[in-house]
């Protein structure tokens, strides 16, 4: 009788059959390398850094430097009840207009309110600081120009109320870039809005908003803010962040920025990451690109005595340095119109 062989044969490639629990184990481990891996990315973003011009935006009226003017009548419109239905905000960039906005909208849905101090505690205003409310929707006019954005965006929600604040606020940024059939299918909605719904338009080119919506709304112009003012905001900044710095390196900032606050904060973010925890004024002349008093004064000096073949060479020397002649000559008007000032008036 033949002999009989049993050979073990063992499935390989795709047809070997998986075995249960082995498959169980992974999905497992998969899952756990997953969590962990998403949990690192959450810890991450959440940790990830927030540049000082996000972290120090006003959160009350008391806090928006140099609009004492704006920020006093909206507190006592406020107090008194006489609220608008649509706001225009215009002035120059980084001077408060959005912020402002975003006050305004607090102050009116706090828990606590309508009231001139919103808490900051409660859902709506910690919701509307961090952009999540529903009932606050911010647009950009640049994306949504067409009036068809419009009427999805802004018309088709009027007649619903609120999800859960007190108004529904629509922030309109850049407002002068919409178009002249959105502006007009906005005439009616702002004339006569529902009564829970607020307009707050911001725009840093007032003269092309059309006079019909102008007349609808109270406007507010905010003014750039002073040299002195934007330095002293600095000043805390830095002292709250342990950074050391001389009143003229933060000067040299606060001349730089032109009135812009939010300008202000971003250079000097850039001069901290470039100088550490010890900023003079060489460290903002080289990060900012700024002209150096000294070939400034020289220029001036060259000038005075009428020599010409040193004045061309010290131009030379600003275009070779890398220097932007439009700059030179905007700080050298600067610099003569100081010291006509101070020839006037010492004690300045």
């Amino acid at each position: 009788m033949p002999q009989v062989h049993r050979v073990a044969v063992r499935p390989v490639g795709k047809f070997q059959i998986p075995n249960p629990k082995s498959q169980i184990q992974s999905n497992v481990a998969l899952g756990i390398s997953w969590a962990l891996g998403f949990g690192l990315w959450v810890l991450g973003f959440e940790m990830s850094y927030q540049v000082l011009a996000r972290k120090w935006r006003p959160q009350r009226f008391d806090d928006v430097i140099g609009q004492q003017a704006v920020t006093r009548t909206l507190r006592n419109a406020i107090a008194s009840g006489r609220i608008a239905h649509a706001f225009v905000f215009a002035g120059s960039r980084g001077c408060g207009k959005t912020t402002t906005a975003r006050i305004l909208a607090r102050a009116l849905n706090c828990i606590k309110g309508p009231t001139p101090d919103p808490c900051g505690e409660c859902d709506a205003c910690v919701e509307i600081a961090q952009g999540r409310d529903l009932d606050v929707l911010e647009i950009d006019a640049a994306s949504h120009t067409g009036v068809d954005n419009i009427r999805e965006v802004v018309i088709a929600g009027l007649a619903f109320p609120p999800a859960r604040d007190r108004y529904k606020v629509f922030i309109i940024d850049e407002v002068h870039q919409l178009s002249t059939a959105s502006f007009n299918a906005l005439l009616k909605s702002i004339e006569e809005p529902p009564p829970h719904v607020v307009f707050m338009m911001a725009t840093t080119e007032l003269h092309k908003i059309p006079d019909t919506i102008l007349s609808r709304s109270q406007v507010f112009e905010f003014r750039t803010i002073s040299p002195k003012a934007i330095s002293e905001q600095l000043r805390r900044i830095i002292a709250a962040e342990n950074v050391e710095a001389s009143d003229a390196s933060l000067a040299l900032i606060a001349r730089a920025a032109e009135g812009s606050m939010r300008d202000a904060q971003s250079a000097l973010d850039q001069v901290i990451a470039f100088a550490g925890r010890a900023i003079g004024v060489d460290d903002v002349s080289t990060v900012l690109g700024l002209v150096g008093r000294d070939l400034l004064m020289d220029v001036i000096d060259a000038v005075v005595a009428e020599d010409a073949p040193r004045a061309f060479a010290l131009a030379e020397r600003a275009v070779e340095s890398g220097t932007d002649l439009r700059l030179v000559c905007r700080e050298l008007s600067q610099l003569v119109r100081d010291m006509m000032v101070m020839s006037v008036d010492p004690a300045r």
